[in-house]
């Protein structure tokens, strides 16, 4: 059984969001497996962004909502940025999703609990909620040993 921890990242404004987006960053390496999810507007593609720019992805990063995955060369690692809104786990199933969770870059994967089953064992769960104004609660959920580690040096950057 995965170790597993669970934390709490209080963002009482964006820069509490970008402040987590660029220090995961800072811990990534090649295989991390971010799956995002939140309400609409919470702040998915923002928190995507904030960290697409702590790995050194120049120019501008948007919502895959249409492509479903975008790529992006970044100074340290590459991107792949998912958006797996409008697909069955199915149709999801037929991208060949683990050459993107098991290759050489980062994944960053918008409503990924529509396709759990999918998901490598470990990875960095998120849930971002909009708590009003610019304000977000971030539920973080480490799952296997790297990932809870994160969220135990998260706890000592004041997450609870």
């Amino acid at each position: 059984m995965s170790e597993t921890i669970e934390i709490v990242w209080e963002a009482d404004d964006e820069s509490g969001t970008v402040r987590l987006a660029e220090t995961l960053a800072g811990w990534a390496g090649p295989g991390t497996v971010l799956a995002l999810d939140g309400d609409l507007g919470a702040g998915k593609t923002r928190f995507s962004q904030a960290f697409a720019r702590g790995i050194g992805v120049p120019g501008v990063v948007n919502s895959p909502t249409f492509t479903i995955i975008k790529e992006y060369k970044g100074a340290q690692l590459p991107l792949y940025h998912m958006d797996v809104y409008r697909l069955s786990e199915a149709e999801a199933d037929e991208l060949g999703l683990d050459d993107y969770f098991f290759g050489d870059g980062v994944t960053i994967v918008e409503w990924a609990s529509l396709i759990e089953a999918l998901l490598p064992p470990d990875r960095l769960d998120m849930y971002i909620a909009h708590l009003g104004g610019e304000a977000r609660r971030i539920t973080i959920t480490g799952i296997g040993s790297p990932y809870a580690a994160w969220c135990r040096q998260l706890q000592g950057m004041g997450a609870r």
